[in-house]
């Protein structure tokens, strides 16, 4: 419904402008007759009269330009942040069956065809309430996956982060520590509430928003993790088991594949469900996505805005002799080659501006919509947004300003009398 609305308001527009605009400066003589007001619009009102349904044409191609355009450059923001956030590690095998001999099979294999660095085996475990969890959930900002705020025990912390190159950190005696993905540190920053394990009190000892893997289900949490003392986590249920480890060299997709082979073939009677990540998977499977969304979109944008700029520059030049004729008259009745040259540049500008503005006014508020639909933290924030649709601006106009300026040269040489 909203599409038909705007192709109707662009057509109706765009025919209706040959006689709105006399019946509007008719009202107004003063507006009418000052400046170069009746030249421009009396050539506009005459070309829009033959070629309303063209630029109402043109406007639809140029909102799809800008559509495409935002869209291909989300999609390559949402790419690069799931290339950055999937995992930090490059092997990541996380069970929610709970089962001490639940990688025993994945060990096997790994142990004898792929080159470990480092690798650790780990618990993340159910903390007895969602304190955390629902003070995330009051900043608007967060999509909740468990029912209990997901904890891991500092040894195992301060490991991963030795395993990754991160800075040494300390937790010290009564406290404990959160690390969260980059867009809820700010809010982290400023939460200062107690944590009670059992009999202990912990203090708030410091955020990290280092990569984690914490982006998705079964990782190091969901957007955030709360690291405490080894003792007080051994009362606590586990949530699910972690293999992590570092390669020497990138895995290749047929070790990859092989391992999932290996939980696919599982016995039924394992319970739970094994989620895998590797690092050289998410590579090829966003390089394949990049090739067959992002590139189409950014092409197709680029035709479109060619296209369209192509049609006007046509239209425009094609009525070269009539100009010439027209300035050659106003030539003979005292008007200024100066005047006659800010007369054209007025008149280009709104004819090319014309069927630009609706698409200002849709295009940029549909991207920053979709751009506020993806999960949080793939963009950061309405300053990113906004980043984008000025980057998707300026991508626009450099190619539309570029086509003006050409049209516009060379319709000053052949129209405009010599000076004199």
């Amino acid at each position: 419904m909203g599409s038909a609305c705007i192709i109707v308001f662009l057509y109706g527009f765009f025919i209706s402008f040959s006689s709105g605009v006399p019946a509007y400066f008719g009202k107004r003589p003063g507006k009418k007759y000052k400046g170069h007001t009746l030249l421009i619009f009396r050539t506009l009102s005459a070309k829009l009269a033959t070629m309303g349904v063209v630029m109402a044409t043109i406007a639809l191609l140029l909102t799809a330009t800008l559509i495409t355009e935002g869209a291909g450059m989300l999609f390559h923001v949402l790419l690069q942040d799931r290339n950055e956030q999937t995992t930090c590690f490059d092997l990541f095998i996380s069970s929610s069956g709970r089962d001490s001999t639940r990688f025993d099979e994945y060990l096997a294999y790994i142990d004898g065809n792929v080159p470990i660095r480092e690798s650790r085996q780990y618990d993340i475990y159910r903390g007895k309430d969602t304190q955390v969890t629902r003070y995330v959930i009051s900043g608007g900002d967060y999509w909740q996956t468990f029912d209990y705020d997901t904890i891991m025990k500092a040894s195992d912390y301060l490991a991963l982060r030795a395993m990754l190159g991160y800075p040494e950190v300390s937790l010290k005696p009564g406290q404990y520590l959160i690390h969260c993905m980059p867009y809820l540190e700010k809010r982290m920053d400023s939460y200062n509430e107690p944590l009670t394990i059992d009999d202990q009190t912990l203090l708030p000892g410091g955020v990290y928003s280092e990569g984690f893997t914490q982006s998705l289900w079964d990782g190091n949490g969901r957007g955030f993790l709360l690291i405490i003392p080894d003792d007080a986590a051994a009362a606590l249920p586990v949530s699910h088991n972690i293999y992590a480890a570092m390669t020497e060299e990138p895995m290749t997709m047929e070790q990859y594949n092989r391992i999932n082979e290996i939980r696919d073939n599982r016995d039924e009677v394992i319970s739970g469900y094994d989620t895998i990540f590797c690092k050289t998977q998410i590579e090829h499977e966003n390089a394949s996505t990049y090739a067959i969304t992002v590139f189409p979109l950014f092409y197709l944008a680029l035709v479109l805005t060619m296209v369209s700029a192509t049609i006007l520059t046509i239209q425009q030049l094609s009525e070269t002799g009539r100009y010439r004729r027209q300035f050659e008259l106003l030539h003979k009745l005292g008007m200024e080659r100066q005047e006659m040259k800010q007369a054209l540049r007025r008149q280009f500008l709104i004819f090319y501006t014309m069927p630009a503005i609706p698409p200002l006014l849709i295009g940029i508020p549909f991207i920053l919509a979709l751009g506020s639909a993806f999960d949080p933290g793939v963009v950061t924030g309405p300053a990113e947004l906004l980043a984008i649709a000025g980057i998707i601006l300026a991508l626009f106009l450099s190619i539309y300003l570029l086509y003006i300026g050409l049209a516009y040269n060379s319709l000053k040489k052949n129209v405009l009398p010599d000076e004199y």
